[in-house]
């Protein structure tokens, strides 16, 4: 699984004209499911995420985690993570997971997100029509690959 974590002041979906999910600060996740990506991935990915220290601490050194500051999380499905440009200018999709199996894992990562933090998650709707406002914080972002596992 992939994804690109941005630390926002805030973030929304607005999903066929009407705003779906809305959050103050915290994080914006944009996730996507590889093919070969298992449960494993997603319990890897969700306490990396839970974990990951990219708010500023008393010192101003980011020390904290998004749990440490009160903060809100909105994840948004995004198969696009996932695009190959290799062979030209179009991109190709094909290391995306097809909605079959993409589906479990997303509802699962959320499903794993929110227990790790200990409170609920907002979401986008997979595979909609989504326009997503950010105000990026810092800006902070961080792209995690749980093949890399870094």
């Amino acid at each position: 699984m992939r994804a690109v974590i941005q630390r926002v002041r805030e973030a929304a979906v607005v999903i066929a004209g009407r705003e779906h999910a809305r959050i103050g600060p915290g994080l914006l996740v944009l996730v996507a499911a590889e093919v070969d990506d298992s449960a494993d991935d997603v319990v890897w990915l969700s306490g990396k995420i839970a974990r990951l220290r990219i708010f500023a601490d008393d010192t101003g050194k980011m020390n904290r985690a998004v749990g440490d500051v009160g903060g809100e999380v909105l994840v948004v499905s995004q198969f696009t993570l996932f695009a190959s440009t290799e062979q030209g200018n179009r991109p190709s999709f094909l290391r995306a997971a097809r909605p079959e199996q993409a589906v479990p894992l997303y509802e699962a990562f959320v499903a794993r997100l929110s227990a790790d933090l200990e409170k609920p998650v907002q979401t986008g709707v997979f595979a909609a029509d989504m326009q997503v406002s950010l105000l990026n914080d810092g800006p902070v972002t961080v792209i995690i690959d749980s093949r890399r596992r870094e």
